[in-house]
């Protein structure tokens, strides 16, 4: 139960960089073809990177044993929290211009948005969750909070924008320190 609760908040943690990047895409205008385009290639990334992240967290996990396993896990959410919260404040306001979102652009940025998974997946690999299932859900949750994070740049413009990197590096630093303390994991 406790390893499904951590898997649910990481995700939506995770899941916050999406948000914040689909809302950026929102207001440079949306469509229904913009919104497949970004819940597939955001989702597909955010899928794939934790099981590449998974199956070299639980390798190590075997080497340290579990109770010293809930540390690193715990310390790598943290620096990934930490490392979020750095990147959010470091990122400079484009134009907010109507703009054709191209492939590569895309790829490039879902591509981007999805490394912190790897770090995620790679401390998950301690804690046994099943590799399917954590890229599943990472994946889901992504998708969702991706369309989310389009219809409100559409409708909200940047303010949102602004905190969702901050407020997802701080959940993941709140996750990273109760896997490590005990209370979760």
């Amino acid at each position: 139960m406790a390893a499904t609760l951590s898997l649910l908040l990481v995700s939506v943690s995770v899941g916050l960089s999406n948000f914040a990047g689909a809302i950026g895409i929102g207001l440079s205008g949306i469509n229904a073809r913009t919104r497949i385009r970004v819940g597939v290639a955001f989702g597909f990334f955010e899928a794939l990177m934790p099981i590449i992240g998974l199956i070299l967290g639980e390798a190590v996990a075997g080497y340290i044993g579990h109770h010293l396993a809930g540390y690193v896990a715990g310390g790598i959410l943290i620096l990934t929290g930490l490392y979020t919260i750095l990147q959010g404040r470091q990122v400079k306001a484009e134009e907010t211009g109507p703009r054709e979102l191209q492939t590569h652009r895309l790829i490039i940025t879902a591509l981007a948005l999805s490394i912190d998974n790897l770090a995620v997946g790679f401390a998950l690999g301690g804690l046994d969750i099943p590799i399917v299932l954590a890229a599943a859900t990472m994946g889901v949750v992504s998708v969702a909070m991706s369309l989310a994070g389009l219809e409100l740049g559409h409708r909200l413009g940047r303010r949102v924008e602004e905190w969702s990197e901050e407020i997802g590096g701080a959940v993941l630093i709140l996750v990273g320190i109760a896997i490590a303390i005990g209370i979760l994991g």
